[in-house]
């Protein structure tokens, strides 16, 4: 695999990071200095700083982010998700959820299974409470059911649930940008509040806003085999 893979396979940095790593001739493999994209075995002699690289132990943690907090890993981003968690370890958020939206993101330094959450074709379900700026009928909520035109695309279909006049609860499958947002938009209606409630079968319920905790071995074996 490449550097970049195996670096965030190992909880070291992630792929972006690593290319840094080697720009500042800091990564050593086989007694050669690394090259970008350099592709490398699990038994090869790899020196960070140095040091032999040592896999870290995988972190797993579930956060309930609050408004106003960015989903990046870029510390040069006012307000951003590891600047609020002050984590000691590297760790990154697994997708997105926009800074105007609050809920479960979940956080960890395992690429493979970030990797594994977010791809499409997995089809990992995503759920959301959703407060929209006025009442709607049940031509609405047929619509979003059915798919929505978004960015060029298709949305795929999803679950909605009526909760009061003004709220639903939607189950998703893929994670385009602002995706239920502009969902919304297209029949005329603005988020005023929208929360992600679970990933998989990993829920929000019992952590406060602003808080976390860390994933049981059963919810990562459940992920992991998802």
């Amino acid at each position: 695999m490449r550097i970049n893979k195996l670096l965030s396979n190992y909880g070291i940095c992630s792929r972006t990071g690593a290319n840094k790593l080697i720009e500042e001739n800091r990564i050593i493999v086989n007694g050669e200095l690394c090259t970008p994209g350099q592709w490398v075995e699990q038994e090869d002699n790899i020196l960070l700083d140095n040091k032999n690289i040592i896999e870290k132990d995988k972190i797993y943690i579930a956060l309930n982010k609050p408004v106003g907090i960015t989903c990046t890993a870029e510390k040069t981003v006012t307000s951003n998700i590891i600047d609020f968690m002050n984590y000691p370890e590297y760790i990154f958020p697994v997708g997105r959820l926009d800074k105007s939206s609050q809920g479960l993101i979940l956080m960890t330094n395992d690429g493979e299974l970030a990797n594994n959450i977010l791809e499409s074709k997995n089809e990992h379900e995503k759920e959301y409470v959703v407060t929209v700026n006025k009442s709607y009928d049940n031509s609405f909520i047929e619509g979003m059911s059915k798919g929505v035109q978004i960015c060029g695309i298709n949305t795929r279909p999803c679950k909605v649930f009526r909760i009061s006049e003004d709220t639903f609860r939607i189950i998703l499958t893929q994670g385009l940008n602002k995706q239920i947002r502009r969902m919304s938009k297209t029949f005329g209606y603005t988020v005023v509040r929208l929360e992600r409630v679970r990933i998989v079968e990993i829920k929000v319920d019992g952590i406060e806003s602003g808080t976390w905790r860390y994933l049981t071995i059963g919810e990562v074996i459940g992920l992991r085999n998802s």
